[in-house]
């Protein structure tokens, strides 16, 4: 296997970099373009940035803090919240973002994928694949930041996703997000082995081992993690940090 991607996830509300834990509870965590600053110098392999108000308030992608930390990103930029049409990715990637992450229209409407995937190629559509345990303990894809239950088992999704263009998934589950518990593996692996294009896995991370399992019990070909680069210590201090590059070569990209 190549080399593992590491990709901090950077959360916004209104312009504001914060932190979830379930998809709830957002604290405020600093300010988002500092926080690529320093991810700049810690040469981070890539980096996902989230609107979680966009969607759920019916507001378009802010295309003005998308350029300004485009503008300061030095790694490939992945941008999601609110993006709704064809002419919402367009501006994104004319903003700078190589990637845009989509959720909810996504799963509403397959055709979006297919024609983003048509115009800008399927390495530049990401889908998000938000996922909880109902009250019977059976997964679930949920939409809406977290808030609208589908009846989507995620396999199912995933599969549809893929067939629609999508390059690639990201996998998170709402049940682990900010526990530092680690990653679903079951979950990662169901999905995994259904698909052919690449999984990332997010939710729950609080160490380098939490990552290697993921790519070695779970399938996953990437992993993401906010909690884990955001947080310091017990008493959740906030403090940027990232693996050292010996520490990931040494730890998670001998995986196979």
């Amino acid at each position: 296997m190549g080399r593992i991607r590491v990709i901090p996830v950077l959360l916004l509300e209104q312009g504001r970099l914060v932190k979830t834990i379930r998809f709830r509870k957002p604290s405020y965590v600093g300010d988002p373009v500092n926080a690529v600053k320093i991810f700049n110098e810690k040469e981070v392999d890539e980096i996902i940035v989230v609107d979680i108000s966009a969607t759920p308030n019916g507001t378009p992608p802010d295309y003005r803090m998308a350029r300004e930390i485009a503008g300061e990103c030095f790694m490939p930029l992945c941008y999601g919240g609110g993006v709704r049409s064809l002419e919402h990715a367009r501006q994104l990637f004319q903003a700078g973002a190589e990637k845009v992450a989509i959720n909810t229209a996504a799963l509403e409407n397959p055709k979006l994928v297919e024609s983003i995937a048509l115009e800008y190629g399927s390495q530049s559509v990401v889908v998000s694949l938000d996922v909880k345990k109902n009250m019977w303990g059976q997964y679930r894809v949920c939409t809406q930041s977290g808030r609208k239950e589908l009846g989507d088992d995620p396999k199912t999704a995933a599969l549809r996703m893929e067939s629609a263009g999508a390059g690639e998934l990201m996998l998170t589950s709402i049940d682990r997000d900010g526990t530092f518990e680690g990653y679903d593996t079951g979950l990662l692996a169901a999905v995994c082995h259904a698909v052919r294009i690449p999984v990332i896995a997010c939710g729950g991370a609080a160490s380098i081992a939490h990552m290697r399992a993921a790519v070695r019990d779970g399938g996953a070909s990437a992993t993401a993690a906010g909690s884990m680069f955001v947080y310091k210590g017990v008493h959740r201090a906030v403090l940027i940090s990232y693996p050292a590059q010996q520490d990931l070569t040494a730890q998670l990209f001998d995986v196979i």
